[in-house]
């Protein structure tokens, strides 16, 4: 038993230098795993970004009082608006609209300072743009007829800033994670079946836990890694840190990271081709993606949807790591998704091993 333990281990020490200097030979997988991270954190968190600016509105003031003037001020002050200008008839701002250079008409009718009626006419092509546009209208509408007057006072939880870095950086975590160790370990195998050099290994007595072992540890540590990278930039360029702990937010990841490089193993198992490996990768990437919560909120999905995050991992960490890192959320506000985390982590794991054969 124990030498068959240390047959194991120095198998396992062997492949795993195999593994590395396989890393360093290609001359664009280290470039990759350090490059990744810097553009994903430093470019993604100001493009994937749900703020609707720069909308272009144009007025029609047919009120032309002091009352009117001050509302049309108000909106040119507002820094979400590009102000079109005041244009003499609903008619002319219309044209503007088909013509794409605006996508709201406020009109002022008479008798504005009297009745306080407007009415708001949206380009709803773009119908996120269109409703948020009337909602941001509605509001400086409404603060100029409660000017003087007491109302409600807002008070933000959390994120204070309103910031949606703050709430994307996060998310982008899983992004790095899901293409560094979901595609990698997927061409793995399928390379070296393409190379021949599986042959090599189909032969040995080496076990199928130690070879898939082999395959899954230098990506974890390759997670932890851009991870590490990933919350450095966040605190080096945006100056967010995490409320809660770090050590909640790199089990999170480990376990995420299980997840897809043994998922990637196993479309590796099943594939021949570094073609198809990468065609069944993606297709399941954009499916976990997009239905996992990371732009759109779960609960606005229909039903038969919203019941594909019970089984979606991407869901359990966006949502995990959200909670500890903008909320400070500790073991016990995120208990269940470590567990769902780590039970679908371990079930890939083990069928990545059951799927491997030797035989091939």
């Amino acid at each position: 038993m124990l030498q068959r333990h240390t047959s194991s281990s120095s198998a396992l020490k062997w492949l795993l230098q195999k593994e590395f200097l396989q890393i360093r030979r290609n001359a664009f997988l280290p470039r990759l795993i350090l490059l990744f991270p810097v553009m994903i954190m430093c470019v993604m968190p100001w493009v994937m970004n749900q703020e609707v600016k720069n909308i272009r509105v144009c007025i029609v003031d047919a009120d032309h009082t002091t009352a009117s003037s001050r509302l049309v001020h108000r909106i040119e002050a507002s820094p979400y608006f590009l102000f079109q200008g005041v244009l003499p008839s609903y008619e002319a701002a219309l044209r503007e609209v088909e013509k794409s250079r605006a996508d709201i008409i406020l009109s002022i009718p008479r008798g504005f300072s009297r009745d306080k009626r407007t009415l708001i006419a949206a380009n709803a092509v773009n119908g996120t743009k269109g409703s948020i546009g009337s909602s941001y209208l509605t509001q400086i509408i409404a603060a100029d007829l409660a000017a003087g007057h007491e109302f409600v006072n807002v008070k933000p939880l959390y994120n204070l800033r309103q910031d949606y870095k703050l709430f994307m950086i996060p998310a982008l975590l899983a992004v790095v994670l899901m293409l560094m160790c979901g595609f990698l370990p997927a061409l793995n195998i399928v390379g070296e079946k393409e190379t021949g050099t599986i042959e090599q290994i189909n032969v040995t007595p080496v076990s199928k836990w130690t070879f898939i072992l082999s395959k899954l540890i230098p990506y974890w540590l390759i997670a932890l890694f851009v991870i590490t990278a990933c919350l450095l930039l966040a605190w080096a360029v945006y100056g967010i840190t995490s409320v809660g702990s770090l050590g909640l937010v790199y089990l999170l990841a480990m376990l995420l990271a299980l997840f897809f490089s043994s998922f990637g193993l196993i479309i590796s198992n099943y594939s021949d081709t570094m073609q198809q490996a990468i065609f069944v990768m993606w297709f399941f990437v954009v499916c976990l993606l997009l239905l996992s919560g990371l732009f759109t909120p779960t609960r606005s999905m229909p039903a038969w949807a919203y019941a594909t995050t019970y089984v979606n991992p991407m869901h359990y960490f966006i949502e995990a790591v959200r909670t500890c890192f903008i909320r400070g959320g500790g073991l016990r506000d995120i208990a269940h998704h470590l567990l769902a985390l780590g039970g679908i982590g371990t079930l890939m794991a083990a069928w990545a091993v059951m799927s491997y054969k030797k035989n091939k």
